[in-house]
């Protein structure tokens, strides 16, 4: 992978992830063909339902910008088999059910008009073949082969149908052998395909970045942390445990403070709709970005920080502090290792009096209380690059 492929994905910092299926439409969790042990039969019958007569992948898009993503990543197929797209391989798709429509074709379709960047998530296994549930034993490799060859066959058809594709996100790698999967064939063929693809690592092979999930577990290599905004992934309307804003903020400036993204995950319902608190809590996310956007985007690790206080980024001559426990009209800093030209709020314009020796710094005068109710940012302008001074801490 070049690095110029990489470089659009590391700026952006903050993108959307959907998972959406017919399991949106009893609205109990991506997972509900599995935990409640449906038969196969019985499942199916869900995709005559589902027919999302509300679904605008604009109104999605526009979320989205709205709240400072800058790429989404979309359920093409989750663990249930059910596709989004249309496939020659399999009758279990939107297509040839209640939609009778190719659902990604559209959401591509808006994605290109808006100019968002925007990936497909695929699920490797396919609960209705044998053996793929996670419960079950491995089985011998020869009853896994109808699988493996349906997932070859409809990621070429995802890579061919659709034009240019930013991210392939695969899941799902159940059983978790690389080599039952042919996962280096797999992405030998996606590269030739989509020569400037991003792929994660959920297919037991490195490429491009990688995935930790409900954690942030910061990598040598480009990472992205997902998460999801309540405790489901996929639509559950009983799940009321949604993250604040300021909750999301926390996340994502850990996220780039470390060199990494987030991807924030939304589960539409049966009909296309986004949960109404999940669009409340992005519009509070999307003013906060607003505000303080030159912390994130394009931004990375800083040589030092204020770790009594939150954490920091870095942007070519600036250090961002990012505050999470505002100290009141007086901010330290220390090992500091370069001099700060001049401290202001992000939010107000307001600048502050510093007070440096060697590597310790006072910001004077600034809010005895915190002037951001999210996050109050300070940017840092240095004469030329931040540096650490020796021993560094952070």
């Amino acid at each position: 992978m070049k690095q110029s492929n990489l470089t659009w994905w590391q700026e952006a910092r903050f993108g959307m992830f959907i998972h959406w299926g017919v399991y949106s439409i009893p609205g109990r969790g991506e997972w509900l063909f599995y935990q409640e042990h449906f038969p196969v039969e019985e499942y199916a019958q869900l995709a005559q339902q589902f027919n999302p007569m509300h679904y605008d992948p604009h109104e999605w898009i526009a979320v989205a910008k709205d709240a400072g993503m800058k790429y989404i990543v979309l359920t093409t197929r989750h663990h249930d088999g059910f596709c989004l797209f249309d496939s020659k391989v399999s009758d279990f798709t939107a297509p040839k059910t209640g939609a009778g429509r190719d659902l990604i074709a559209e959401f591509v379709e808006a994605c290109r008009a808006e100019k968002m960047k925007f990936g497909f998530y695929y699920s490797l296994m396919d609960w209705r073949f044998p053996g793929t549930r996670p419960h079950l034993p491995v089985q011998p490799d020869s009853t896994y082969v109808s699988a493996v060859e349906q997932a070859h066959a409809q990621i070429r058809e995802l890579c061919t149908n659709y034009g240019p594709i930013d991210i392939l996100w695969y899941d799902g790698m159940h059983p978790g052998k690389p080599e039952l999967w042919r996962s280096e064939q797999l992405n030998a063929m996606v590269r030739q395909l989509q020569p400037n693809i991003l792929i994660n690592n959920r297919a037991g092979t490195p490429e491009d970045f990688g995935t930790p999930e409900n954690v942030i577990t910061p990598e040598s290599r480009p990472w992205e942390a997902c998460y999801t905004m309540n405790r489901t992934w996929g639509y559950a309307r009983y799940d009321r445990n949604y993250k604040s804003a300021i909750e999301i903020v926390r996340l994502l400036t850990t996220c780039v403070a470390e060199n990494g993204n987030l991807l924030l995950n939304i589960g539409p319902d049966g009909e296309g709709r986004f949960p109404i608190e999940s669009v409340e809590i992005l519009r509070h996310v999307g003013c906060w970005m607003r505000m303080n956007a030159e912390a994130i985007y394009g931004a990375g690790m800083a040589p030092f920080g204020a770790p009594a206080l939150g954490v920091a980024s870095r942007k070519g001559n600036n250090v961002y502090l990012l505050i999470q426990r505002w100290p009141g009209s007086t901010v330290p800093l220390a090992w500091c290792g370069s001099k700060v030209k001049s401290a202001r709020l992000l939010s107000t314009g307001q600048f502050a009096r510093i007070e440096q020796t060697g590597d310790r710094v006072w910001l004077h005068a600034l809010p005895e209380y915190p002037p951001d109710p999210i996050m109050s940012v300070i940017e840092l302008a240095f004469d030329g690059e931040p540096r650490a001074s020796s021993p560094a801490y952070c």
